[in-house]
């Protein structure tokens, strides 16, 4: 399949999702889910079991048509021409999809020509990929006698092998060791600079590490639509952790300027909220000074990545329960 990836390069829109929408047996599995993705940027799309998640990646990859809405790739309805769209898609799917029993050449090369690449340009493709992927020592290894992580990259390097202008990654880190998830988290960053990546994960902390971009979906909604730099900000919010050795009152930190709220925790721990633009630290700084508070920590208080998450798609089942 041919396609002109200079009309392509004039836009760097790569993914456009509109109204995305499928239902099963009448009920809504994904309801008007709408973004798009720019080239040079890696998409970190969230969500607990059950959310929609996968069924929203098979509607983008053209593997499930929605029952409403539509996608785009580069501009290119999936619709209306799948195989000009799809030849725009690397996949690598959470059960990556090796023959274990060739080697790592051998695979290539197929994937190469199913992927449309022509003949005189495979062998190129091949290295190409390997290389980007660290697997250029690997050629003439079988599949299945290479190390969990070292497949997972045979698995990516069959996603690029076409250079598609996105890439999506279904879970690419389950399962391996901690220097494994770091060197494929390395790599996929790699990818991202050239392509747009979107990357499906359970484990939180990979998306501020790896992402620009970050989605979070939940009962078939989109509940967080943003960048990695807003959701930290919501992580830190209007908070700090303040330590002394001899805790003051209450009201006497609540009389320093911009503080609204004050908790006392364990060890002379307080938790002190301020007003927005209102930051205390330098006031709380001197006040201990100036009373002999015997102050010894002052820190940003940041609320966990695992709680934000929860915070956005948590749902009162009461009031569910009510509705219904």
């Amino acid at each position: 399949m041919q396609v002109n990836r200079e009309r392509i390069a004039m836009s760097n829109i790569t993914v456009d999702a509109i109204e995305l929408t499928r239902l099963y047996g009448g009920r809504a599995v994904v309801s008007d889910v709408s973004f798009n993705l720019k080239q040079g940027e890696v998409l970190g799309f969230l969500g607990p079991n059950g959310a929609g998640k996968s069924t929203t990646m098979k509607m983008l990859t053209g593997n499930l048509a929605p029952s409403a809405g539509s996608v785009k790739i580069c501009g290119i309805d999936m619709i209306e021409k799948p195989r000009e769209a799809k030849a725009l898609i690397g996949y690598l799917p959470e059960m990556r999809p090796l023959y274990k029993e060739l080697t790592v050449d051998e695979y290539l090369t197929i994937a190469a020509r199913l992927h449309k690449v022509s003949g005189k340009h495979i062998k190129k493709a091949v290295e190409n990929a390997k290389a980007r992927c660290g697997l250029s020592n690997m050629s003439k290894r079988l599949i299945e006698n290479l190390s969990n992580g070292y497949q997972q990259r045979v698995g990516i390097a069959q996603a690029i092998i076409h250079s598609p202008m996105v890439v999506i990654l279904d879970e690419p880190t389950v399962g391996l060791d901690p220097i494994q998830i770091r060197d494929i988290r390395t790599l996929i960053k790699e990818i991202g600079k050239e392509h747009s990546v979107i990357l499906s994960t359970h484990i939180l902390p990979e998306v501020e590490m790896v992402c620009d971009h970050v989605q979070i979906i939940d009962k078939g909604k989109l509940v967080f639509n943003g960048g990695i730099d807003v959701l930290k900000r919501s992580r830190i919010g209007n908070k700090l952790l303040v330590g002394f050795k001899g805790a003051p009152q209450a009201d006497a930190l609540l009389g320093i300027a911009g503080v609204t709220e004050v908790e006392s925790l364990e060890s002379g721990m307080v938790r002190v909220r301020f007003a927005e633009g209102k930051n205390p630290s330098q006031s709380i700084v001197e006040a201990s000074v100036k009373n002999g508070w015997g102050l010894y920590q002052i820190a940003p208080d940041q609320t966990s990545l695992e709680d934000v998450f929860v915070q956005l798609t948590y749902h009162d089942a009461a009031a569910e329960a009510e509705a219904a």
